[in-house]
């Protein structure tokens, strides 16, 4: 299930555009431990356009162990279940991305060589960071921002994993800080949890100014 938004344009990609890269991790891929359907259908797409980007960031989630979006951190909580607390929620998830651990390493299919930052975020035991410009507190920023502006960027390609979490805040924020930020629609998939949060999501993206388009649109 995909957002079905993209925008029939063709969009060339320019010198000051980067390519940002969400969280192609195991634990997000079929059999992982917080797995996104059809996560792994996205990588050889991905593959192909990442050299055509003079800047591109690959992020990765990297939780210390017993992060509180955790269910196991919490007496009696199950992954999914509905949890809000002053960075955390809205739900609860399985135990996933545990730094140094191999379902936190980038998936050993994804082309790494040719990425310029490696950003890992979510490293705060007590806030999670869904989005890769600013943590789940809405106040600390991760560097990202900064990083692009002084590589010249004005605009940002969003890719990766989950559609609705941290590609959505990903967006989200990317237009806040100043950035245009197009969605590569068929290569991001969804968590969709709770119930109607993908479609929540791509209006409130819609609602700001981020595009939708697909690979086949996007040429070097």
């Amino acid at each position: 299930m995909t957002a079905k938004g993209a925008e029939k344009k063709d969009v060339k990609i320019a010198a000051d555009d980067a390519l940002i890269v969400v969280d192609l991790q195991p634990d997000f891929m079929p059999g992982g431990s917080l797995a996104v359907e059809g996560g792994d259908e996205i990588i050889d797409d991905i593959n192909d356009l990442i050299p055509l980007f003079k800047t591109v960031v690959g992020t990765q989630d990297w939780h210390p162990v017993g992060h509180k979006s955790f269910a196991s951190a919490h007496e009696g909580k199950k992954p999914y279940d509905l949890f809000e607390e002053p960075g955390l929620g809205p739900v609860l998830w399985p135990d996933h991305c545990v730094r140094g651990t191999a379902g936190a390493a980038f998936h050993p299919e994804m082309n790494i060589d040719d990425i310029t930052l490696i950003l890992r975020k979510g490293i705060h035991t007590d806030i999670d960071s869904y989005s890769v410009f600013l943590e789940n507190d809405k106040k600390t920023e991760t560097g990202l921002s900064g990083y692009l502006k002084a590589r010249d960027v004005k605009r940002v390609f969003m890719c990766g994993l989950a559609l609705d979490y941290c590609v959505f805040y990903s967006a989200m924020d990317g237009v806040n800080f100043g950035f245009d930020v197009l969605v590569i629609e068929d290569l991001t998939r969804p968590v969709n949890s709770p119930p109607g949060h993908l479609e929540r999501a791509v209006n409130t993206m819609k609602e700001i100014g981020v595009e939708f388009v697909n690979k086949e649109a996007v040429s070097g």
